[in-house]
């Protein structure tokens, strides 16, 4: 499994593109947070506080995760090496989780940058240091679970078509049915609206960006990519039959 993972990485770093994914995140970000004005600007809001990102990470995340993912089996399946990999001495779940650690890692090392803004906010407060912590960690700790959970539909949907644009299509709809469709039609069940709302990553990754990590949330992220990295395993296993 391990050899998978870094020949994912190295292979995401082996060309522009991978670098170029990076640098689109976070010139994104900077650009929302720190020049463009309206409500994401954080100087023009005249609070030290990181809520801005954390409400449009989900949003370029929802593209960024699946350029990343949409190569996990469908450029094996492409040039014809899925049969070469499913043949290894290893279990499909170690294929699958190789695949996705390798993802998430990637997209890991995208964001360890923007904790610089923690900084800059950090030094910006009046007084120095008037930032609430609490909130930031928590934010960033469900930011992880989601990225866990764009990064599981990223690599189940890249098994259901050689075509690397058509994964791309497919997980950029299914992470946006996940995220925002829920918190969007609960508003048309009065009587259900915080049930309907319960089942979509909006609801739980807003709850962790308070500051309080509570076990339901982390349950619901930990089951929503298992299920998804399982579907990955068993289409991986009609492949194999």
């Amino acid at each position: 499994m391990n050899s998978i993972i870094f020949r994912e990485i190295k292979t995401f770093f082996g060309s522009l593109s991978g670098y170029l994914v990076i640098a689109l995140f976070l010139l994104l970000c900077g650009l929302f947070l720190w020049v463009f004005d309206g409500e994401y600007n954080i100087l023009n809001s005249g609070f030290a506080d990181m809520s801005p990102f954390f409400t449009i990470a989900p949003w370029i995340l929802l593209f960024l995760i699946p350029a990343v993912t949409m190569r996990s089996f469908s450029d094996e399946k492409k040039q014809g090496t899925i049969e070469l990999l499913l043949t290894k001495p290893i279990s499909l779940w170690q294929i699958v989780l190789g695949k996705f650690f390798g993802s998430f890692i990637l997209i890991v090392i995208a964001i360890i940058p923007t904790c610089i803004y923690v900084w800059v906010l950090y030094g910006l407060g009046l007084p120095e240091g008037n930032i609430d912590m609490g909130s930031t960690l928590g934010s960033y700790f469900g930011l992880l679970f989601l990225i866990a959970g764009y990064t599981a539909i990223g690599v189940f949907t890249s098994t259901l078509s050689e075509n690397q644009i058509v994964a791309f299509i497919l997980s950029v709809f299914l992470c946006f049915v996940a995220y925002f469709i829920f918190s969007g039609i609960a508003t048309s069940f009065q009587d259900f609206q915080s049930v309907v709302a319960y089942f979509g990553m909006d609801y739980h990754f807003k709850s962790m960006s308070r500051g309080v990590i509570d076990t339901r949330d982390v349950l619901y992220f930990v089951s929503f990519t298992y299920l998804f990295l399982a579907l990955t395993v068993y289409k991986l296993k009609a492949l194999k039959s």
